[in-house]
């Protein structure tokens, strides 16, 4: 398993004073093994959201530290912002990211809530995933009423808080502190400053959705139900928690959702139909934020959701995908969106490590070149490999836009949508058969002084042994697996790209036989003869199924040359 990684979302109430927005930033940067990834402040909302990850032992001593930061420079009782809220450090979710669960990660948002009450001195609120009871499981109702009707609630023996003083702390407020999966807090642009009709759209798509009137949807009288309680209109979003609101600093209403599940109700879903009762409404929707950060795969998604509804092929890059998300949305429209700090992947990577499949061609060929052994064969069979099944995808979506085949636009798409997994699976082996080899090296350079030293060296080389086999053979396999769709696109791709097909078979297949080499190598200082006897066979089968298929192909392409 990966070492446990979990996300901390802290929200302050303070968006607008630049000197604490920076003391608190700075505060959870001073918390070793954390990463601080994003700081989203909001001049109207006056509020500002923090994104940092690390390990759940870091990520908690950041947080704490934050709010210690934040009670003491925030004042609630001179607050005021367009965001409902109920204290200075207002909410603090803990986010499972790698390598824990949710039950694991629960544990660790009870030790932060404990902490915060005990060192802090805030009144802490249990929610979401670490709710000890259901009427506090959503953080709507926890914070109902909101800073202005927490001294009356404070008193209410329902609402004594999990952890803290019991007690109205007019300057701090209360916090409140759970898990819970990823959020997305997503606000669309409306083309009025009108909060009233920003709010109507609000409720039009948000789950819970509107109280029903009996006669006037406005003024009527609501109804209840048998316990007296107001029945609600459902919404057309499930998990979609939204309001709507004036942002005075753009001159433009929005409607400010929380997408829960993005599983179930993806971004450019909820932007669409945010769109569609918008426009039934009057109003225009001239574009949308993210506030914080947002997984890659939202973005993927969402790029491939409107090229298909242009009957454009969705095998194309992320790099496009992501441009053709953000353009589709308009999440550009009130500020530059930088992937590289709004993607959560993106902002994770290690920026002080170049990649090999960052370098520029001619970086990578000159670092082929130095007398350095890494990146070797390995690596270059699985870059051949990724441009063998990078020209299949190429003839693919040269094929889903040739004139007069519109009809078949989406056959060429889905065939363009398999070269892409093959050729950024290959992509991502580049750097792994080097890291694989750099492991082995770093096993080889452990110590051998005593008995029990080279007993740990021993099983330490024989385990990165293994990893250098099994490297190369997911190169071989997935280059043989890629050669499908190179065969595909010369029996039926665009005629004048049939060159380019054989040209990718011909790289697929030295992708094959060049990994091939790598794995006998390594086989030969493996003692587990098992796994050498039958990884040996295997990677012998799909070098010979890889030039028979190369034979087949070059066949096609001959014939139609």
């Amino acid at each position: 398993m990966s070492q446990p990684i979990v996300e901390c979302v802290p929200n302050f109430s303070e968006g607008r004073d630049e000197a604490v927005i920076r003391a608190i930033a700075a505060s959870v940067e001073s918390a070793d093994g954390v990463r601080l990834l994003d700081v989203d402040p909001g001049k109207a909302t006056n509020r500002t959201v923090y994104t940092f990850v690390g390990s759940p032992e870091a990520v908690v001593e950041a947080a704490v530290r934050a709010a210690k930061v934040g009670s003491e420079l925030i004042d609630m009782r001179r607050h005021t912002g367009e965001h409902p809220r109920f204290g200075a450090l207002d909410v603090c979710p803990l986010v499972p990211i790698a390598g824990i669960t949710m039950e694991e990660t629960v544990g660790w948002a009870k030790t932060l809530a404990k902490r915060l009450g005990e060192e802090v001195g805030l009144s802490v609120f249990l929610y979401e995933q670490a709710a000890t009871q259901d009427y506090r499981r959503n953080l709507a109702d926890i914070r109902a009423g909101e800073y202005e009707g927490l001294e009356d609630k404070l008193k209410n023996p329902e609402w004594k808080p999990d952890f803290g003083p019991a007690k109205f702390n007019p300057k701090s407020g209360a916090t409140a502190c759970g898990a819970r999966d990823i959020l997305v807090a997503y606000n669309v642009n409306l083309n009025t400053t009108s909060t009233r009709r920003a709010n109507a759209v609000a409720f039009d798509v948000r789950e819970r959705g509107r109280v029903k009137r009996i006669g006037d949807p406005l003024t009527g009288e609501v109804e209840r139900d048998a316990s007296g309680e107001p029945i609600y209109e459902p919404g057309a979003l499930k998990n979609v928690k939204a309001i709507g609101w004036f942002i005075e600093e753009y001159g433009l209403a929005q409607v400010s959702m929380n997408l829960t599940n993005i599983r179930e109700t993806p971004v450019h879903v909820a932007f669409d139909e945010t769109c569609e009762k918008a426009q039934a409404r009057g109003i225009r929707v001239t574009g949308s934020e993210l506030v914080g950060l947002i997984p890659l795969s939202c973005l993927l998604d969402a790029g491939r959701y409107f090229l298909h509804k242009q009957q454009r092929s969705t095998g194309v890059s992320d790099t496009e995908l992501i441009k053709i998300a953000v353009k589709s949305m308009g999440l550009d429209e009130l500020a530059p969106f930088d992937p590289e700090k709004k993607i959560i992947e993106y902002a994770m990577r290690d920026k002080a490590t170049k990649r090999l499949v960052d370098m520029s061609v001619r970086e990578f060929v000159e670092e082929t070149a130095s007398e350095s052994p890494a990146p070797g064969g390995g690596s270059i069979a699985a870059t051949m490999g990724a441009m063998g099944a990078a020209l299949a995808t190429m003839v693919a979506n040269l094929s889903s836009h040739k004139r007069g085949w519109d009809e078949r636009w989406e056959e060429f798409s889905d065939w363009a949508d398999k070269g892409k997994a093959y050729h950024d699976k290959l992509l991502r082996l580049i750097d792994e058969d080097t890291e694989a080899f750099n492991h082995l090296m770093d096993a080889f350079g452990l110590p051998k002084g005593s008995e029990e030293e080279k007993a740990a060296r021993s099983k330490a080389i024989q385990a990165a042994t293994k990893r250098a086999i099994e490297v190369p053979l997911d190169v071989m396999q997935t280059s043989l697996e890629a050669m499908a769709v190179v065969k595909a696109m010369a029996e039926i791709g665009n005629p004048n790209s049939v060159s380019d097909a054989g040209v990718g078979a011909l790289a697929c297949r030295s992708a094959v036989l060049g990994a091939w080499l790598n794995v006998k190598i390594n086989c030969g200082s493996l003692k587990d003869e098992a796994f050498v006897s039958s990884t040996l066979a295997r990677a012998a089968g799909i070098a010979e199924a890889a030039q028979l298929q190369e034979t087949e192909i070059l066949g096609i392409v001959d014939s139609k040359l």
